[in-house]
C-alpha cells in the first residue's frame, strides 16, 4: 500500500485537495481553499516525479501565495454588498407597534411589535405611554428600543 501511494503521490494531493474543500464547507473564510489550491497545483509536480520534499515546498509556497493574492477576492466577491444590509434588529427602527406594557416617563416598559414584545423607553417623553397606544420605533441601545408617540 505504501509503494503505490509513493508511486503515485499525485493520488496523494487528490485526496488532501478533496478533503481541503470538504472542510471549508465549514468554515466558509476561504483559508482551506487556497490549501486546496496548494495541493491542486502539487499535482502535476507529483506527477512529473519529483521529490517529495519539493511537492511539499510547491504545496506552502502555492498555498501561502494563494492566501495573500487569491483569498481577498474571493471575499470580497463573496461579501459584495453586505455591509448596505441592515439586519433584522436594525431593520426595526421607524416601525410602527404598539404599547403592551405603560412606559413611564422617564423610565421602562414594553412594546409589541412584529408579534414580538420588547422592552422599550421613551427618552423625550414627559408622559406616559399608556397600553394600546402606537409608537414608533427611533433605535436601539442594547437591546432596548428607544420610540416615540406616533
Amino acid at each position: 500500500m505504501m509503494d503505490y501511494i509513493s508511486q503515485n503521490l499525485w493520488l496523494f494531493w487528490t485526496v488532501i485537495m478533496f478533503i481541503c474543500l470538504i472542510l471549508e464547507l465549514s468554515s466558509g473564510d476561504f483559508y482551506v481553499t487556497c490549501f486546496a489550491i496548494g495541493a491542486l497545483i502539487s499535482i502535476p509536480v507529483a506527477v512529473m516525479d519529483a521529490p517529495f520534499w519539493v511537492q511539499v515546498v510547491v504545496w506552502a509556497v502555492c498555498s501561502v501565495l494563494s492566501i495573500l493574492l487569491i483569498r481577498p477576492h474571493l471575499v470580497k466577491a463573496i461579501r459584495h454588498g453586505a455591509d448596505n444590509r441592515k439586519s433584522n434588529y436594525d431593520a426595526l427602527a421607524g416601525q410602527i407597534g404598539e404599547v403592551s406594557e405603560t412606559i413611564v416617563a422617564g423610565g421602562f416598559g414594553r412594546v409589541k411589535l412584529d408579534g414580538d414584545d420588547w422592552k422599550a423607553q421613551a427618552p423625550d417623553s414627559t408622559e406616559d405611554l399608556q397600553v394600546g397606544q402606537r409608537v414608533r420605533v427611533l433605535g436601539h441601545e442594547s437591546i432596548i428600543l428607544k420610540v416615540e408617540k406616533v
